[in-house]
């Protein structure tokens, strides 16, 4: 679901803190859109920076010590 300013409303962000304050004068339809959007959005840089640190190897020590720790006993089912 992308926002789609319209060109009446289309301005330049460069801070955290104009974002912020923009973001806080939403009205609730418009926050709920927003909510669900950064929500996906967040979602998916979250899965590209996992997918990233797995093909570069850097999760490789801890499923190492998850299967020590497994073989030893020490894990329990969820």
């Amino acid at each position: 679901m992308p926002l789609r300013p319209s060109a009446s409303t289309l301005f330049v962000m460069t801070t955290v803190e104009q974002i912020t304050g923009a973001v806080k004068r939403l009205p609730k339809k418009d926050l709920e859109r927003f909510r669900k959007w950064f929500a996906a959005y967040d979602a998916t840089v979250w899965d590209q920076q996992l997918e990233q640190d797995i093909t570069a190897g850097r999760l490789d020590k801890f499923a190492r010590e998850a299967r020590r720790d497994h073989k030893a006993g020490r894990t329990t089912e969820l």
